[in-house]
């Protein structure tokens, strides 16, 4: 079995920044097992499986350590390699995802995701995150898979230093740290240790939470965030009613072939 392979830094408008993401190309499903194991061998925080099904494309995300039901930058990743290698001069994909149909929009370098948006709520603080996350929390909210711990300002999330395992015990889903940003409008960093990842680069998904959040805090439709990881990334998003567009930039780093028996 020989299988196309491309690594795509998401998020990025060069290699070695924001999220890389590897992006597999199937002609069929194999068993899920092999789908993991591949996942857990490229050891990246996420690697996207397509299939082609009819106009669309089937999409799933893997961690090394579990199947997720949404990833943004995995599926940034996999439009990008769509768009530059399979499909000529379309300005849209389509996705098949155990999250429903997404849509990506080419607009020159820049990528617009159309995701599913998820208000969070607020949340009675879970006892011991404040422990697990290194600080306090202003405020503590729910959306979806992701929590939110609200911090006063962007040197505070910056120089949190959590206890993964902690962490990974009180939260399966997405921790994500934010705060007003000093250069755009809101930052953030994500924590997932339940799912195999103690940091995220640049989380795509947790912004169908933040953005909301911030959109309601700040009283505007338009956003900018960054994501304060090591790597760093910037987002785009935009609120359209019950969905949120996340936009962001892709730089391609490798393509290869795995072969297997």
């Amino acid at each position: 079995m020989r299988i196309p392979l491309y690594q795509v830094d998401a998020f990025a408008d060069r290699a070695f920044a924001g999220n890389p993401a590897a992006v597999c190309l199937l002609e069929e499903w194999p068993g899920d097992s092999l789908l993991q194991a591949i996942a857990q061998e490229n050891n990246l925080s996420e690697t996207a499986f397509l299939v082609p099904e009819g106009a669309h494309w089937r999409l799933r995300w893997f961690t090394p350590k579990v199947e997720v039901d949404l990833c943004g930058h995995a599926t940034l990743a996999s439009a990008h390699v769509v768009f530059e290698r399979l499909g000529g001069e379309a300005r849209k994909v389509e996705f098949e995802t155990r999250s429903g149909r997404l849509a990506v929009y080419r607009n020159g370098p820049v990528l617009s995701m159309d995701f599913p948006a998820n208000p969070p709520e607020p949340l009675a603080e879970p006892a011991g995150l404040a422990e697990a996350l290194g600080a306090p929390p202003e405020a503590i909210l729910a959306g979806g898979w992701v929590w939110l711990a609200v911090f006063a300002d962007e040197a505070t999330v910056r120089a949190l230093d959590p206890d993964f395992r902690q962490l990974a015990a009180l939260n399966g889903g997405i921790t994500a740290a934010t705060a007003p940003g000093d250069e755009v409008d809101f930052v953030s960093r994500c924590f997932a240790p339940g799912a195999g990842i103690d940091e995220d680069p640049v989380t795509g998904s947790a912004h169908c939470a933040l953005a909301p959040y911030w959109a309601d805090r700040l009283g505007k439709t338009a956003l900018t965030a960054r994501q304060v990881s090591a790597r760093g990334g910037r987002l785009a998003c935009t609120m359209q009613g019950d969905r949120v567009a996340i936009a962001g930039r892709t730089a391609l780093y490798l393509t290869g072939t795995i072969e297997l028996p």
